[in-house]
C-alpha cells in the first residue's frame, strides 16, 4: 500500500491518515507484528509479569499462602526496603558480587577479545581449538563444579602443586579467597561463549587493513591495539553488559561450590540471599525488594558501560 493509499492533504495543508483505528494500531506491516507476537507474550509471561509481580510484592507486607487461603497484605511502603538495606548480611551480599564483577567482567572481556583474535589467525585444527574452548560452557555446571571441588580442595591438585604456597585455610572455604575463586570458575566455564561473539565479529574486519598495517611496520600488539579493539568495539560493548548481567545472576556457582554461600556468607551473591530470605526463610516481600534494588543496579551498570564505550 502506498503512502497515497493511507495518507491525504486536506484543504488547509494538513495531512490525515485515513487508516482505521486498528490499522494504526497495528502499523504498517500487520505480518512482522503477528510473527513476533508469540514472543512478546512470552516475554510478557516469563518476564514482564515476575518483574511486575516482585516490584508489587516489595511494597508489601507479604507472605506465601496455601491454594485457597485468603490472607490480607498490608501496604507497608518501603519498609521492605528499609530492612533489606540495613541487614548487614544482604549489605555483604552486594558486596561479594561487587568483587565477583570486578574480577570477572575485565578478565571475560578482555581474554575473550584475545583469544578469539588468536584463534581468529591459526589456520590449522582452527576448529578443533573452537570447540575446546567452547566445551566448558555447554557442559553441566554440576559435573564442572565437582571437578573444580576436587582440584581446588585442601588436598587437591592445585594445594599439591603449590605446596607451602597453597593458602590456609583452601580456596573455597578462605573467607577473601572463595569469591574471586568462584569469578576465575566463572571466567573459565563462560569464556567460550564470549570467545564465539568476538570470532564472529572479527569475520566482518576487513584483512587489508592488518595487511596494510604489517606493510608499515606494524607489529601484532600493535595491530591488535589499532585495528582489532576499535573494530570491535560494537561486540565489545554486548560482552561487557551481558558478562554484567550474568554476574549479577549468580547462584549455582556459590551455592554448590561453596556449600549455600559460605564461608560466613563471605560468597553469597544477591541472587542467593532472595533464594535465602523468599524460599528458606519466607519472606517474599524483603526478597522481592532485594531483587528489584539489583534491577535497578543491573540497569545502571548497563547504561554506565554503554556511556562510557560510546565516549572511548
Amino acid at each position: 500500500m502506498s503512502t497515497s493509499d493511507t495518507v491525504r492533504t486536506t484543504g488547509t495543508g494538513s495531512r490525515t491518515d485515513s487508516r482505521g483505528p486498528l490499522r494504526r494500531l497495528l502499523g504498517a506491516q500487520p505480518l512482522g507484528l503477528g510473527l513476533s507476537l508469540p514472543y512478546i507474550v512470552f516475554l510478557a509471561a516469563v518476564m514482564a509479569y515476575p518483574l511486575g509481580y516482585a516490584v508489587y510484592i516489595s511494597f508489601f507486607d507479604y507472605v506465601f499462602t496455601a491454594p485457597g487461603m485468603d490472607m490480607d497484605h498490608p501496604f507497608v511502603g518501603l519498609e521492605n526496603y528499609r530492612i533489606a538495606l540495613t541487614d548487614p548480611r544482604v549489605l555483604q551480599s552486594f558486596g561479594n558480587i561487587a568483587v565477583f564483577l570486578a574480577i570477572n567482567v575485565p578478565l571475560t572481556v578482555v581474554l575473550s577479545m584475545v583469544f578469539a583474535s588468536a584463534l581468529d589467525s591459526v589456520t590449522r585444527w582452527a576448529a578443533g581449538f573452537r570447540v575446546a574452548f567452547y566445551v566448558p560452557y555447554v557442559t553441566a555446571s554440576v559435573s564442572l563444579i565437582g571437578v573444580w571441588m576436587l582440584l581446588f580442595s585442601q588436598d587437591g591438585l592445585v594445594n599439591t602443586v603449590l605446596g607451602p604456597l597453597a593458602p590456609d585455610p583452601s580456596w573455597l572455604v578462605n573467607e577473601k579467597l572463595a569469591m574471586p575463586s568462584i569469578a576465575l570458575y566463572v571466567t573459565w566455564k563462560q569464556l567460550g561463549f564470549y570467545i564465539l561473539l568476538f570470532l564472529a565479529a572479527l569475520q566482518n574486519v576487513p584483512k587489508e587493513l592488518y595487511e596494510s598495517a604489517s606493510t608499515d611496520g606494524a607489529g601484532v600488539v600493535r595491530r591488535f591495539r589499532h585495528i582489532t579493539v576499535p573494530s570491535l568495539r560494537t561486540t565489545t560493548l554486548l560482552v561487557l553488559i551481558l558478562s554484567i548481567i550474568t554476574g549479577a545472576n549468580l547462584f549455582t556457582e556459590p551455592y554448590l561450590l561453596t556449600s549455600g554461600g559460605g564461608p560466613d556468607g563471605a560468597s553469597t551473591s544477591p541472587v542467593l540471599m532472595i533464594y535465602q530470605k523468599g524460599i528458606q526463610q519466607g519472606n517474599p516481600d524483603v526478597a522481592s525488594a532485594i531483587g528489584v534494588m539489583l534491577v535497578i543496579l543491573v540497569g545502571v551498570l548497563s547504561l554506565v558501560s554503554n556511556r562510557l564505550t560510546k565516549e572511548r
